[in-house]
């Protein structure tokens, strides 16, 4: 062996060439062997968990916590006079002058549960689940904007290009069905959300862990169908053919895109048959359709509350329901209303229905948008504005402690007063209940180590049962 201390770089270099090349050739066969791998296949987290599938009730456009969760009788008192000034101190307001003048519960509060918890008349079915989910109303953001703060609650960050916490979870957990997506996007109401596809995005994981967009009518996925004059064999055929040029192409590379691409190219064929019975809801009993206030094949957002039931049923591990209508900068009175009669009854529906089948235990089940609105009235007397500092949000089953009321905000709903929940708390604690530590499932992307909740959040202990 040579004298460490007369090694010259000639001799380095062509005596460890061929060592450096083979665990070069070493490494890249490793790679792709991975990338043979089905990338969805079942996975242990970090711990036993809780829960094992999502299902994310997102109000997009933020939804009132002043008209539904949060009574202040307060700030009914002061309706009509204008906030404290020590109050308004550094406050930013998306679009109203943070000096308008309050704006009183438009909405009266009743008693539920056996707690007597308080909740808006506008949502008579929540009410009658009180007793099964946990009311945060200490909720705060960072973003005062929609897009943005919708890919905070969806991704950790208020920037494009992050994966979404569906996409996080599939890639930590993969999926227990093989017939469908791992991860399934559902949108009613007006529009889609601010975010856009964004929100379910896989970022700069492999993108076999994005989220699949299913419409509520007609083929789920656009183009499932077989076109004209091809039948199952030839389709058959032709995939098998494709699949074996894939096969050699990712024997050579090892890139994880063209894993993605076999995956979804057998997923679509396989979604062929599955897809359509599991958008079948005819074949639903007839209390159940009643239940939710579903109609066979009239979206709704009861239409896809009953089949995310459906979905998770089926080994689906994420799903994720946008309900874009909350943004009530003006027509408060009337827009909530019918917010709320377009989503109460099935979201209550889908806890009860879960919990009947026995699948509510080890499902969580999450309700809420990306930030709540003004104390301030915007638009006349009929409006409020975006609002960051304090929101309300609910869970239920997967590890939640029932019936729990978390927090609470000062006495117009303007600040949190008690047990702050920011964004990456609420992350670390559902990435807890399904088995993570949230600070060690990672991804290693442009040197370094990403995570849902970056550098930050805590699991909220007082959440859990």
């Amino acid at each position: 062996m040579k004298d460490p201390k007369t090694v010259s770089r000639r001799w380095f270099i062509e005596e460890c060439a061929i060592g450096l090349g083979a665990m070069a050739l070493s490494q890249l066969l490793g790679t792709a062997r991975a990338a043979t791998a089905d990338p969805l296949a079942p996975k242990r987290p970090h711990h036993p968990p809780k829960a094992k599938n999502v299902i994310f009730l997102f109000m997009a456009g933020a939804p009132s916590h002043l008209e539904l969760f949060d009574h202040k009788p307060q700030l009914a008192k002061f309706d009509g006079t204008l906030p404290p000034a020590e109050l308004l101190k550094g406050y930013r307001a998306a679009f109203i002058n943070p000096n308008s003048k309050l704006l009183g519960p438009r909405y009266r509060f009743v008693r539920a549960g056996k707690s007597g918890v308080e909740i808006s008349e506008l949502l008579p079915h929540t009410a009658q689940i009180v007793d099964e989910i946990a009311i945060i109303k200490s909720m705060v953001t960072d973003a005062f904007n929609h897009a943005p703060g919708q890919l905070l609650m969806n991704t950790g960050s208020q920037q494009f290009g992050r994966p979404s916490m569906g996409a996080w979870v599939t890639y930590g957990l993969g999926s227990e069905s093989k017939d469908l997506p791992a991860f399934v996007v559902f949108s009613s109401g007006k529009k889609g959300p601010s975010g856009g596809s964004s929100c379910w995005g896989s970022g700069f994981l492999p993108t076999v862990y994005q989220g699949v967009q299913f419409r509520s009518s007609g083929d789920p996925v656009l183009y499932l169908s077989n076109p004209k004059g091809v039948d199952n064999q030839l389709q058959r055929d032709s995939l098998d053919s494709i699949q074996r040029l894939n096969q050699m192409h990712l024997e050579r590379t090892g890139d994880p895109e063209i894993a993605t691409r076999i995956n979804s190219f057998e997923m679509a064929f396989r979604m062929q048959t599955s897809a359509p019975e599991l958008m079948d809801l005819s074949k639903e009993p007839k209390q159940i359709l009643e239940l939710y206030g579903a109609e066979p094949g009239k979206p709704s957002f009861a239409n896809n509350c009953l089949l995310a039931r459906r979905l998770v049923e089926r080994g689906v591990r994420f799903v994720q329901l946008y309900h874009e209508a909350w943004d009530q900068h003006q027509n408060l009175v009337k827009d909530l209303a019918t917010n709320c009669r377009d989503t109460d009854r099935a979201s209550a529906a889908l806890v009860l229905d879960l919990k009947q089948r026995g699948l509510l235990d080890e499902t969580l089940v999450i309700w809420g948008g990306e930030f709540g609105r003004t104390p301030m009235v915007q638009g006349g007397s009929d409006g409020r504005d975006h609002h960051p500092n304090a929101f309300t949000m609910w869970l239920a089953g997967g590890g939640v402690k029932a019936g729990l009321v978390l927090g609470e905000s000062d006495e117009l709903g303007f600040n949190v007063a008690r047990d702050k929940v920011h964004v990456h708390d609420l992350h670390a604690t559902i990435l807890h209940l399904l088995g993570f530590d949230h600070v060690k499932l990672t991804y290693r992307f442009q040197g370094r180590d990403f995570r849902l909740t970056d550098v930050h959040g805590n699991v909220v202990e007082k959440l859990l049962a």
